[in-house]
């Protein structure tokens, strides 16, 4: 055994992982699989009904689906409607909250109430900071965030009860708790990782999730109004965005087994960590990071152009193919979440100095609809996504890069567990879907009788 090449057969296992785990794509077409819950125009599978949020892309006149400007609607109101409804609040993401919980916009009486609930239970366990974020420090904050839920099972006294009152106290402690998580996760990271001095503010009543997330944050922290004005629009148009998505199917996912609050959130950050969902906007942060790099003149459309050309040839930026923050599963001519960021984004480039900045946005945006256009003949509209504007807005707010994804969960356990006590009200089925065989039925041989 001491001469065992480790390497040598670790890399012969990767081969057999290769080769044995290989499908044919053909057999998608061949028995008809939905190959990521997805029809042949990219459009998701019906898995489930909700009334949490509604997602709208098309009308249908006389049987025909025609594209419209894109629509999002929580527990029946458009987003935008909303977002307009609370210009002179910054505590509209508390708004949002409570209606996606409990199904209708609350009274003033009502909001302050559920406010001060949520102030109530923003504090962490005794020396939980100490004991499980200081201690054991992550470079990644959605690990961060995975470790403190899981952990947080330990400090629950019922942790498997699954009333709706225990689980609404589990959600409600993890929506209030999720941004004091994320911000010590952050700030130990900057102490143990990158030297920093170790600024730890604890969170303040009075103040907004938005406020709080700015002031825990930031050494001194202070923040201009429009700064948390800003952020708390980005904790709305992120609160929430259908059952379909990767993270919010999760948690259906993981309720219907019947298991415990803590597992099914963790589940579902561990979801939207990945690049392909909550991590889009740093890969479109990286992506512009390239473009400045190789385009010299912002103003120049042909230089652009040149420059997003060879993304779609697969010669620029990672080699993937992709504009980064271009497209969506389910919109065509817009997405709402978008429209809506991009308004906040001019106002606050002109409070930084940064017109130039989104100018280049603006260009981009328009450019790159019209190269894939044309590359791909798809068969839809292809417009900016949220993700596309949200990665320039958090770093005009100055958030660190290693919270972006983490604001997008600390905004999006409000849907999750909106989404998880409408599973455990309506006591559904274990959801088990289906996989067709498509190996072939081999006959057992004795170890000794093995040749190969």
């Amino acid at each position: 055994m001491a001469d065992l090449n480790f390497e040598k057969i670790i890399d012969e296992y990767v081969e057999y992982c290769k080769e044995s785990g290989k499908i044919d794509l053909n057999l998608y077409e061949e028995y008809n699989v939905k190959r990521g819950l997805r029809d042949s125009h990219g459009r998701g599978v019906l898995t489930g009904l909700t009334e949490v949020s509604d997602v709208v892309a098309f009308k249908v006149e006389e049987g025909e689906r025609i594209p419209i400007p894109g629509e999002l609607y929580f527990q029946g109101y458009e987003v935008q409607d909303l977002v307009n409804g609370f210009k002179n609040s910054l505590y509209g993401f508390e708004e949002t909250t409570y209606l996606l919980l409990f199904g209708e916009l609350p009274s003033k009486k009502q909001l302050e109430s559920f406010i001060e609930v949520l102030e109530d239970l923003r504090q962490l366990p005794e020396s939980f900071n100490r004991d499980v974020i200081m201690k054991a420090p992550s470079k990644d904050m959605m690990n961060v965030l995975q470790k403190c839920v899981l952990t947080l099972y330990t400090y629950d006294p019922d942790p498997n009860d699954l009333s709706i009152k225990n689980v609404l106290m589990q959600c409600l402690k993890l929506i209030a708790q999720f941004p004091v998580m994320a911000s010590y996760g952050y700030q130990a990271y900057r102490h143990y990782y990158l030297d920093k001095s170790l600024v730890v503010h604890r969170p303040k009543k009075g103040l907004s999730t938005a406020e709080n997330i700015l002031r825990l944050l930031r050494s001194d922290g202070k923040y201009t109004e429009l700064e948390a004005k800003v952020l708390d629009v980005c904790l709305v148009i992120h609160a929430e965005h259908g059952g379909g998505n990767n993270s919010t199917f999760t948690t259906h996912v993981l309720s219907s087994t019947g298991t415990d609050t803590y597992s099914a959130v963790a589940a579902s950050l561990g979801s939207l960590k990945g690049p392909r969902h909550g991590g889009a906007n740093l890969k479109v942060q990286q992506m512009f990071n390239d473009l400045k790099e190789n385009v010299k003149d912002w103003e120049n459309e042909d230089e652009i152009s040149e420059y997003l050309q060879s993304l779609l040839d697969k010669k620029g930026f990672d080699k993937s193919g992709l504009i980064y923050g271009m497209g969506h599963a389910v919109y065509s001519e817009s997405d709402p979440r978008a429209v809506i960021l991009k308004k906040y984004a001019k106002k606050l480039s002109e409070e930084k100095g940064l017109e130039e900045e989104f100018a280049l946005y603006d260009r981009v945006e328009r450019i790159a609809a019209e190269l894939i256009g044309k590359q791909r003949k798809t068969f839809k509209t292809v417009s900016a996504n949220v993700d596309f504007y949200s990665g320039f807005v958090y770093t005009m707010l100055k958030l660190p890069i290693e919270i972006f994804t983490p604001i997008f969960a600390i905004s999006r356990i409000s849907g999750w567990s909106a989404h998880r006590i409408e599973e455990l009200v309506n006591n559904g089925k274990i959801i088990r879907p289906a996989y067709k065989f498509v190996g072939t039925h081999k006959e057992y041989k004795a170890l000794e009788d093995r040749n190969w």
